[in-house]
């Protein structure tokens, strides 16, 4: 059975916030008449989304492009269906295990005694979806959230709203809105949705907004997951092949044109072999990319907005002295367009926009380093990033660079790979975030772990009865304070 989501008026915010509250109450009742759905609904829920997905797959992707300006069918394929229908499967074929009461110690203090964990579901779940994967960074929470057994309301982007109607269509084929509710709308509704009474609430954003959703949240108490982003650095070490390095970190920060939260931003290259880097870096874009104009493969920035962001970064940088090298092999002009080259920009110093901001586009800062201690030294001195890569076939380098960094993931000679491991958790770190979804983590962050104790008709507690200082409790503190 499922029944329609309610449209949501584009004005009279507090007609707006009736309606959120209306779902929210009709999710909470839900939750309480079936408060613990056991394996086999849970993996029934998680399941339906696979034929939904295939079903509704063209119109997932053309909506997509839509609101983009452009993006590639098969660029959306690879980061956003296929990485999703992989874990449709993780988390159908684990969510019985992870279900599963885990038996505890009592300790001789509690003997006899029965002591277990039980994970329950936390309840309604609010996940708040970004417009850069807007499908990805839907599905993730909700598995999460499903293998927990939640209801989930889901607040999408109001830049891609074309996708936004889409997967709203498709959500409610499979589910009833008191288990599963999409809603749409424009920024004033995100913030009544952040401001509902959620058992847990995730977001995934800027930082800045997601300071926002923090203060709201902390109104009701409610806890909250936030992945967020910042700059993630990628070290290159004096030995790794340039050209083998720069096509792995080009992958990372052309896909999606850069618009994601853990693509490189600035990569950190021994100052004699920065020039290697920039002639190899170019020759891989422009093998990828001959033409950008008319160039399906390459992605469009997603509104005007964050096009004059970009571009302004650039000016600025320019202006204080940083030195712009625009990858754009046919030299076409991009006027009309929101397609922005691929741009590498050197010399760039703390002062400029592009060194203080998340870039979140196609521009990636080269910085040269003398020594591996010069360069974890660099990053930590900055802000926690969201990522780090690091290129080295050195098992023990890597490992130093490993435990004498924090980052809330990392890849070694690799870049965004680590979050298509749906076995490993995914989070932040300070300033990037904080708490973890993917993985048994994402099970863990939409439970409650309750703790049991269980005893049976012979109860030892009595001897700690009142009145306090008889023989047995000088014999227990004698025994148990040594």
């Amino acid at each position: 059975m499922t029944t329609k989501v309610s449209v949501l008026a584009d004005h009279m915010p507090t007609r707006q916030t009736t309606q959120l509250q209306q779902i929210f109450e009709n999710q909470r009742r839900a939750f309480h008449a079936h408060p613990m759905p056991d394996a086999a609904e849970r993996i029934e829920h998680i399941q339906r989304l696979r034929p939904a997905l295939l079903k509704h797959m063209d119109r997932l992707i053309a909506a997509v492009s839509q609101d983009f300006g452009n993006r590639c069918a098969s660029e959306t394929k690879f980061a956003e269906m296929l990485t999703t229908m992989e874990a449709i499967k993780y988390h159908a074929r684990n969510v019985r295990k992870w279900m599963r009461t885990e038996k505890r110690s009592a300790g001789l203090l509690l003997a006899p005694a029965k002591v277990r964990v039980v994970y329950q579901p936390v309840g309604v779940v609010g996940i708040i979806v970004p417009w850069n994967y807007p499908l990805f960074l839907a599905l993730g929470p909700l598995l999460s959230a499903l293998s927990a057994g939640n209801r989930a309301m889901i607040k999408m982007s109001e830049y891609t709203p074309a996708t936004a109607d889409a997967f709203k269509t498709m959500i409610q084929e499979i589910y009833p809105e008191d288990h599963v509710a999409v809603i749409t709308g424009e920024a004033d509704v995100g913030v009544a949705f952040s401001k509902l009474p959620f058992d847990h609430l995730l977001f995934t954003g800027s930082t800045a907004v997601g300071k926002h959703v923090m203060r709201a949240a902390a109104d009701n108490l409610t806890p909250v997951t936030l992945e967020l982003g910042g700059k993630s650095p990628a070290i290159i070490h004096e030995s790794f092949p340039m050209q083998e390095a720069a096509e792995r970190i080009a992958f990372g920060k052309c896909l999606n044109a850069g618009q994601t939260c853990v693509a490189p931003d600035y990569v950190m290259v021994p100052r004699q072999r920065v020039d290697e880097f920039v002639t190899s870096f170019s020759q891989v874009a422009s093998t990828w990319y001959p033409t950008i104009r008319d160039n399906n493969d390459f992605t469009s920035i997603v509104n005007d907005r964050q096009f004059n962001r970009l571009q302004g970064y650039l000016q600025n940088a320019k202006e204080k002295g940083a030195k712009i090298i625009p990858i754009n092999p046919k030299s076409e002009d991009l006027t009309g367009t929101r397609k922005i080259p691929f741009t590498l920009v050197l010399d760039s110093t703390p002062e400029m926009q592009i060194e203080q901001d998340e870039i979140f586009g196609p521009l990636l800062i080269v910085k040269p380093y003398d020594t591996l201690e010069d360069a974890i030294a660099y990053i930590n001195e900055r802000p926690r990033p969201l990522a780090l890569y690091y290129f080295d076939f050195n098992a023990e380098r890597s490992r130093h660079v490993t435990e004498h960094t924090h980052s809330g993931g990392m890849c070694i000679n690799d870049t965004l790979s680590h979050v298509a491991a749906d076995d490993l958790p995914f989070g932040g770190a300070g300033a990037s975030g904080m708490g973890h979804y993917h993985g048994r983590e994402g099970f863990l962050t939409f439970s409650k772990a309750k703790g049991v104790v269980e005893k049976g008709k012979f109860n030892a507690t009595r001897f700690m009865f009142p009145p306090w200082d008889r023989r047995i409790h000088k014999l227990l503190f004698g025994f148990f304070l040594k």
